[in-house]
């Protein structure tokens, strides 16, 4: 499978000044930018930076970031899930994951998360792609926000909207484990109905597995 990649920009003012969203770019093209030591929900700034600029290079990896000036002060990235992970256990070339969204709290309510999602999907090949993202609560700025566990879901499912996500049940333990976590999924509309079979079997992987066991 080819993962043809096509390059999207928007700009807008903030009261920090000019933010450009913009993507998908790869390692070269990030390396004149700082990265704001904001961004350390994941790891420290620094070694996020390493991070996004290895998936930047892989075939399928899509980074596209907000920054203002030279100033990365956002980003989102998709790639391949973790093989760890029982997404990749089909070895679905069509499937990829929104491994990661981060924008600083200065920029926050400016829509930003929203705007690379949206940058993000104006890429017809996106269309080819079945689109996951594992939300589990733990990772979520609840102290930052000020939020609830309810009302950040809430927030972060309006977000994902914007880029087509919704959320779609699953038998993964991790996500069940808390009634907050959820799966949010896009389905391309150039996805094969095979694939969307594969992918529903891999949703409900548990339930698979026995049923298998038991015969």
């Amino acid at each position: 499978m080819k993962h043809e990649k096509t390059y999207y920009r928007e700009a807008f003012d903030s009261e920090h000044g000019p933010v450009v969203v913009e993507g998908p770019l790869s390692s070269e093209e990030l390396a004149p930018y700082t990265f704001d030591e904001g961004l350390k929900a994941f790891r420290p700034a620094d070694k996020q930076f390493e991070a996004v600029k290895s998936i930047a290079d892989f075939e399928e990896g899509r980074i596209i970031i907000a920054r203002n000036n030279e100033n990365i002060v956002g980003y989102v990235t998709f790639l391949h899930p973790d093989p760890l992970e029982r997404w990749s256990e089909g070895e679905m070339e069509n499937l990829i994951e929104l491994g990661a969204i981060e924008v600083i709290p200065q920029f926050r309510g400016y829509r930003i998360g929203s705007r690379l999602l949206e940058v993000s999907m104006r890429d017809e090949y996106m269309e080819h792609y079945i689109v996951i993202s594992t939300e589990y609560y733990w990772h979520w700025d609840l102290k930052g926000t000020g939020l609830n566990i309810w009302d950040y879901r809430k927030v972060m499912e309006k977000m994902m909207a914007a880029g087509g996500l919704t959320p779609s049940p699953t038998d993964d333990p991790e996500i069940i484990s808390h009634p907050a976590n959820c799966l949010m999924v896009k389905i391309g509309k150039h996805v094969s109905e095979d694939s969307v079979e594969q992918f529903d079997t891999l949703r409900f992987l548990t339930r698979h597995q026995y049923r298998q066991a038991r015969r």
